[in-house]
């Protein structure tokens, strides 16, 4: 199972100055924009100053996922992992970097400004403050450029990739989850002394949730719900042959043309050979299904207008987040859709691996829309 949360509030922080007037950028809000902005900027080829991102992920959703947990609709054995999304191509990049995701240690105010506000605006998050209403009091960070805990820390490194992040952070939340600290974030920036130095270069953009792209951050909830295709589960279903000379089929079973946003779907899977010889007999038949062998069917969920997999096929035997599930009817798998966004079109595909390795992916258009409620 995939389950996506988006932000209740980010933004990105500077460290640095107008190289022209010698304005501060330390005390200005960057909260409205629709990027996220990880970066080293050098002037007169020194370094001049870096800058931060914050994203949290506190709200209603949150709180309906720590709800979730408790009550074990949610594996307390899920994992959690941060997406980011790279946003307009990254310049003066190494080819090797390393990105920190740190757990912020105080409560920060979003704010309401963009990069581009002349003169600036101050009013929320920044570099020295993590509040400054308007007409009201500044309240600095504790530590400037965020205060962050030094009890749990995740980090993922690139070498000639996509920017894209996808980190794991399950400690982190589950150190939110059990009430050990508050929830007030996360802090991503270069790590370590990669931050400071002269030999790591880069210009890192992510879309921000401001953004009107289907990219938005999202905190992703994966676990496995999945039902073992054996025993009293099957029912009176046959097992389908998986040997790598058999011509098998998969099917989706009832999909409906459109869901509402919030609805958790049973998807049932048909499978059968693809090709059935005719037989002639006086007595009566009974038809019955197939099931495909426990842990040899799996499912993903593309975007059909961006062909981004929502929920892609698991490639590590280790993992089971897409394994089909079975009943007595047919396989099946269940799929949360509050994470989805509204009036766009997916495609479910399907895959099968066989007793000889062999994999065959069903891509014949299952394809259904989500709506508003």
């Amino acid at each position: 199972m995939h389950h996506f949360i988006f932000p209740s509030q980010d933004t990105w922080i500077s460290s640095g100055s107008s190289t022209i007037t010698g304005e501060s950028f330390k005390d200005q809000n960057f909260g409205r924009d629709q990027i996220l902005e990880v970066k080293k900027e050098f002037f007169n080829n020194s370094l001049d100053h870096q800058t931060r991102a914050l994203v949290n992920f506190s709200g209603t959703e949150f709180t309906e996922l720590s709800k979730s947990v408790a009550d074990g609709t949610i594996s307390s054995d899920a994992s959690y992992f941060l997406r980011l999304y790279e946003a307009e191509g990254n310049a003066e990049m190494t080819e090797e970097y390393k990105l920190a995701i740190q757990p912020i240690s105080q409560s920060w105010t979003e704010g309401t400004c963009k990069d581009g506000d002349n003169p600036k605006n101050t009013n929320g998050c920044s570099f020295e403050n993590r509040s400054n209403p308007i007409g009201g009091t500044t309240v600095p960070w504790a530590t400037p450029g965020v205060s962050v805990l030094s009890v749990s820390q995740s980090e993922q490194s690139f070498t000639n990739q996509s920017p894209d992040v996808e980190v794991d952070v399950t400690k982190m939340v589950n150190m939110w989850l059990k009430g050990q600290e508050e929830n007030y974030g996360m802090l991503i920036n270069f790590s370590g002394s990669q931050e400071t130095d002269e030999t790591t270069f880069g210009h890192l953009k992510f879309f921000s949730r401001n953004t009107h792209t289907i990219f938005s951050p999202r905190l992703e909830v994966r676990w496995d719900d999945h039902l073992p295709c054996t025993g009293s589960n099957t029912g009176s279903l046959n097992e389908l042959t998986m040997s790598g000379l058999s011509d098998n089929f998969l099917y989706m079973k009832g999909l409906r043309e459109s869901y509402k946003v919030g609805e958790r779907v049973k998807f049932r899977v048909g499978a059968r050979k693809r090709y059935i010889q005719k037989t002639f007999s006086n007595s009566v038949q009974t038809v019955t299904g197939s099931f495909i062998t426990e842990g040899s069917g799996s499912y993903a969920i593309k975007d059909v207008a961006t062909d981004e997999f929502i929920v892609p096929f698991e490639d590590s035997s280790s993992v089971s987040f897409t394994k089909l599930s079975c009943d007595s009817d047919s396989n099946y798998f269940i799929q949360y859709l509050d994470g989805f966004y509204p009036d766009r079109v997916y495609k479910i595909q399907l895959k099968l691996k066989y007793d000889d390795g062999q994999e065959q992916v069903f891509d014949d258009d299952f394809e259904f829309v989500v709506k508003r409620k």
